[in-house]
């Protein structure tokens, strides 16, 4: 889902010139194979958040 939100928003050579990565890694760490490292997950989350003015947020839910 991350992949497609790239795509429509910033792109990945967009993303690539931001995080001065190349935009095939990109998208191959995005993609549905990828296994993004965390601290590149939440880097590209938390600017993606400041561009788009949105703040996701992770709630526990409790499971009776």
């Amino acid at each position: 889902m991350l992949h497609d939100y790239i795509n429509a928003t910033i792109g990945f050579e967009g993303l690539s010139r931001v995080f001065d990565k190349p935009s095939k890694s990109l998208m191959r760490m995005f993609g549905p194979k990828g296994n993004p490292q965390a601290s590149n997950l939440f880097a590209v989350i938390q600017y993606l958040q400041e561009q788009e003015g949105i703040h996701l947020e992770v709630k526990a839910r409790k499971v009776a």
